[in-house]
């Protein structure tokens, strides 16, 4: 039988446990009451289990109250970098799967993509000839076994004009202040130690004649209405089993800018950015030998990088050591066989925050479209690289690098200023003051548990929570 003065005792236990106070526990969110006031902030949230893609959050971050959890502080009068841009590496294969949709279904979105009222992608990588994600292996002067055309008299980019050129016009139309990187996987055949297209290296007497065909593929485009702002001198320099690919060393690198590239585009008056190494993190010598260079230094705008290997914060070695020269991510694939969760969390707090903490001027995610075959690409190209988009026919299918970019790419516009937030290992984030004015801080839970914090800014201080593994775009 039960006592009902032991009933009563147990009921009033459990409303003492019910409403322990747990406010300074950062890991524990608790609803507002009420009473509570909503600041103006706009919250763009995009959740590991894809509940909430990149979604608004109108008027519903409290403003600051006291607490005890984590604060990110924001001080927009400490500044560092300015940046170009965020965006995709626009492969022969993206391209194709873009331009042989219906008018109509290209034109929403490439909308969707590049107009600043969407997610406002704003800048752009291209191959200079093919990359492994285009249907076969090509560059701008290829010739019969045996011939050579040192004058470049057979020089083209027509096979660009079939896809890839196109649908930057498009674009362009779209999103006329775009900028865009040429990137060659590799030197004609003919210019090569081994005569094919993967591996080898360029000879040194073909230098020059590799120099003056930078030239005219910048000139052939600016003939197409295309300006072509940087080139990096070779993808992936240290990697020559791509096809296709191209070693060099950063000797030879520093050899071809100072004594042929350079000189060639000053001859020309180009003003295409020379970018060297475009690899790996966990080679900053390589760019460093380059800068140190003083006549090789005087042509190159700075060195651009991926993240297959080393650690992000190497890319602060390279600047601290050369700080007149910028830096740009400029590619992270997504596997087809990672989980959409895994990869959000990695690629955001690696190179939307971690890139940017570290000086880069870009953020490129590879690449912008495949199909649900994962194709297109050269035989011996990447078979399971998972575009932005999947396009077949007129399909689309927004995957995770679309929703990593956009974090950033609609907010933090060309021109937008890097500025200084307090780093955490739980809440990794970065801040940028736009041209605008606006205040921009993107966050992710680099936790398993949701967390509570709080964002002081002059411009307002906000307390807030993210779900564990999501990103946040909080904008004032």
């Amino acid at each position: 039988m039960n006592h009902p003065f032991i009933l009563l005792i147990c009921a009033l236990f459990l409303v003492k446990c019910s409403s322990t106070d747990t406010s300074s526990d950062a890991s524990e969110v608790t609803p507002p009451d009420q009473s509570t006031a909503y600041s103006d902030v706009d919250l763009y949230v995009t959740k590991p289990d894809q509940s909430e893609l990149f979604n608004l959050q109108a008027n519903k971050v409290p403003s600051y109250t006291e607490n005890g959890n984590f604060s990110i502080t924001v001080d927009p009068e400490t500044t560092y970098q300015t940046i170009d841009g965020f965006g995709f590496s626009l492969t022969g294969g993206s391209a194709l799967h873009l331009n042989t949709m219906s008018d109509t279904s290209r034109a929403e979105i490439l909308n969707e993509l590049f107009d600043a009222d969407n997610i406002g992608v704003s800048y752009l990588r291209i191959s200079i000839g093919a990359s492994d994600l285009d249907a076969e292996v090509f560059s701008y002067d290829d010739l019969s076994e045996g011939e050579t055309d040192e004058s470049l008299e057979r020089f083209s980019i027509e096979k660009d004009k079939e896809n890839l050129i196109p649908v930057l016009k498009e674009i362009l139309a779209v999103n006329p202040n775009i900028k865009i990187m040429g990137s060659p996987w590799s030197a004609p055949t003919w210019m090569k130690t081994n005569n094919n297209s993967i591996g080898g290296s360029l000879k040194p007497e073909y230098y020059t004649v590799y120099a003056d065909y930078f030239v005219k593929y910048i000139e052939a485009y600016e003939a197409e209405g295309i300006t072509v702002d940087a080139i990096t001198v070779q993808n992936e320099p240290l990697h020559d089993g791509n096809n296709p690919s191209m070693y060099m060393e950063a000797i030879d690198q520093a050899d071809f800018v100072k004594n042929h590239l350079g000189p060639a585009f000053e001859a020309a008056g180009i003003q295409t950015k020379i970018i060297v190494w475009d690899h790996n993190a966990d080679n900053p010598s390589y760019p460093m030998t380059i800068f140190a260079d003083a006549e090789a230094n005087k042509y190159v705008d700075g060195s651009a990088f991926h993240l297959y290997g080393g650690s992000i914060d190497n890319l602060s070695t390279v600047h601290n050591a050369y700080p007149d020269k910028n830096l740009y991510f400029t590619e992270q694939w997504v596997g087809v066989n990672s989980e959409f969760d895994d990869n959000l969390l990695w690629h955001t707090r690696e190179l939307i925050v971690g890139a940017t903490r570290n000086w880069c001027k870009t953020v490129l995610e590879w690449n912008l479209a495949s199909n649900s075959n994962l194709e297109i690409h050269t035989d011996g190209g990447c078979t399971e690289c998972l575009g932005a988009l999947t396009i077949d026919g007129d399909t689309v299918k927004r995957n995770v690098a679309y929703y990593i970019i956009a974090h950033a790419s609609k907010f933090v516009r060309p021109g937008s200023v890097r500025v200084s937030s307090n780093y955490s290992s739980d809440l990794p984030n970065v801040a940028f003051e736009t041209p605008s004015g606006d205040i921009v801080v993107i966050v992710v839970n680099n936790t398993s548990i949701d967390m509570a914090f709080n964002i002081k800014s002059p411009s307002g201080s906000i307390s807030t929570s993210l779900d564990a593994g999501a990103v946040g775009t909080y904008v004032w």
